[in-house]
């Protein structure tokens, strides 16, 4: 993360910059997502820096073979929210999110 300097330009520039990088590290976080090298439940149980500020919905849609409707369908059943964000999630709705998907290590982990 960036912070804004002194002196580095007028502050509205400096904001614009950080939300571009934002926009590209959670891009490349789905495109990481949908190539596989990474799943959704990692991403959730993690939640790296780049991720807090994403909706559930987004990251799950980012999965090869899911739409709305499979999103709506899971999300129903745990119950939340399909807007709510990675870094407002509880450690109790991560693991029920992670174990919906099919994360074994979501069930192990304290």
């Amino acid at each position: 993360m960036t912070a804004f300097r002194e002196g580095a330009g007028p502050q509205h520039l400096c904001a614009l910059a950080r939300a571009n990088e934002v926009r590209l590290a959670q891009a490349d976080l789905k495109r990481r997502v949908l190539d596989g090298e990474l799943s959704a439940a990692e991403v959730i149980l993690d939640a790296p820096p780049e991720a807090r500020r994403m909706a559930v919905a987004v990251l799950l849609k980012s999965q090869r073979r899911w739409g709305n409707t499979r999103c709506r369908k899971l999300l129903q059943g745990i119950p939340m929210s399909e807007s709510k964000t990675l870094g407002t999630m509880t450690d109790r709705q991560r693991r029920a999110l992670a174990s919906a998907l099919g994360c074994p290590v979501a069930d192990a982990r304290p």
